[in-house]
């Protein structure tokens, strides 16, 4: 009867099995060796010996024919046929000798282990009918106590096994939640993350290949319209498509891995960076001129400041380049001290800023196309820099974009 206690994840159950498993043992050799010594040489001692050792080989085969596993409804044929020897094989004992009654507590707990509560209580009112008559037959006279005492210890014994079984499955069910919630949190941490990953590259594209591809294609197209009048000219945008695409091409080996932009690389810093993105989209795109300038006193940014301004800067000059139909762009890094800002104003077309997005953004199903990709991208890289971005625009007057990161003040 070792299977059930053993196999059952409540911690009681592990160690009464097997208290109640060297309880039954030690009282059916107690009661034997009573029958023994008291009644020697009878003509039923053969029979007594015999039904013992019947008795204890069935409860020996308990754990391979009698376990019930908790999560059973029900028990199976075999376990039932099973107890129903054991049962009967120990009403026998009793009726033969009346001192094997001493074993009906540990056939208790084989009961409510093997039944259901319901048909498990029945058998329970059984085996204590028979202590009760066989405690009798042993009294030399009329004892209140051999009436009331067994009913009482079953119903006791009864009272606390269920009461350890319902805690038992409560605690099931407390792990069994805590197993799924587990797995949900596991699941929507995994979903979160490659949310964040994928809103990280489609910023990554909008404002580095999205950009390039775009310069490489007026560079060819306008290659295209005077590769015959002024081959010179055509070669040389030729040229400057093919730096651009070198260009893309070390920036999207670089998103990829997570890294800076490759205009930061070795060591150059955002005012150097910017300089050389105003001056490279001037050179790229025909009637616009992008100027940058640097106001305050300059000081060292965080890595992930520098991206994501450099990031910004390169979105908007994007932006400008496709829909504002401007022909000067001026951007402006400032330090203040606590914070770093940088500006960029174009006079194009100007537009009507829509409201600021409360969370990371995906494309809007309306409104300007790179517009509506880029401004909640460049909102969703302030709000992780916990900075602001504000846009000051209106139809026919141009654009301002502001960008403040906050800075931490050395002591």
């Amino acid at each position: 009867m070792g299977g059930p206690a053993d196999r059952d994840p409540n911690p009681d159950a592990r160690w009464l099995g097997p208290v109640m498993h060297l309880a039954f043992f030690l009282l059916l050799g107690a009661s034997l060796s009573r029958f023994l010594i008291r009644h020697p040489g009878e003509p039923r001692t053969p029979w007594i010996i015999a039904l013992s050792l019947v008795l204890a080989l069935l409860y020996v085969l308990g754990p391979a024919l009698g376990s019930r596993p908790h999560d059973e409804p029900r028990p199976t044929a075999r376990r039932l046929l099973w107890l129903g020897a054991v049962v009967a094989t120990w009403v026998v004992l009793v009726l033969l000798a009346p001192s094997f009654a001493w074993c009906a507590v540990p056939l208790f707990y084989t009961g409510l282990r093997t039944l259901p509560a319901g048909a498990a209580s029945l058998l329970v009112g059984l085996l204590t009918v028979f202590v009760v008559v066989a405690q009798l037959r042993l009294s030399t006279g009329f004892d209140p106590n051999l009436v009331l005492a067994p009913p009482a210890v079953a119903a006791l014994a009864t009272a606390v096994f269920v009461h350890m079984e319902r805690q038992a499955a409560r605690q099931r069910a407390l792990i069994d939640d805590l197993i799924r919630t587990r797995r949900e949190l596991a699941a929507t941490e995994r979903r979160e993350g490659t949310l964040a990953e994928r809103q990280r590259l489609s910023m990554e594209i909008h404002d580095t290949l999205a950009q390039g591809l775009s310069s490489q294609q007026m560079l060819l197209q306008a290659a295209d319209r005077i590769w015959d009048s002024a081959p010179a000219t055509a070669r040389g945008h030729i040229r400057t498509a093919t730096e651009i695409t070198a260009r893309n091409l070390a920036e999207a080996r670089r998103f990829v891995h997570d890294l800076a932009p490759a205009d930061l690389a070795d060591g150059t810093s955002l005012p150097e960076a910017l300089r050389e993105l105003a001056t490279r989209t001037s050179e790229s795109v025909a009637a616009l001129s992008v100027r940058f300038h640097q106001d305050g006193t300059p000081a060292p940014l965080p890595d992930r400041v520098q991206s994501a301004l450099l990031r910004i800067a390169q979105g908007a000059l994007a932006n400008v380049r496709e829909h504002a139909a401007a022909t000067t762009v001026t951007l402006t890094l400032t330090y203040l001290g606590d914070q770093v800002v940088l500006d960029i104003a174009d006079d194009g077309r100007g537009f009507t800023p829509p409201p600021a997005p409360s969370a990371p953004a995906s494309p809007p199903a309306s409104g300007r196309r790179v517009r509506g990709h880029g401004l909640p991208a460049m909102h969703a890289r302030m709000r992780q820099l916990g900075g602001t971005l504000t846009i000051e625009s209106a139809p026919g007057e141009g654009t301002v974009l502001s960008a403040a990161v906050p800075l931490e003040r050395n002591p």
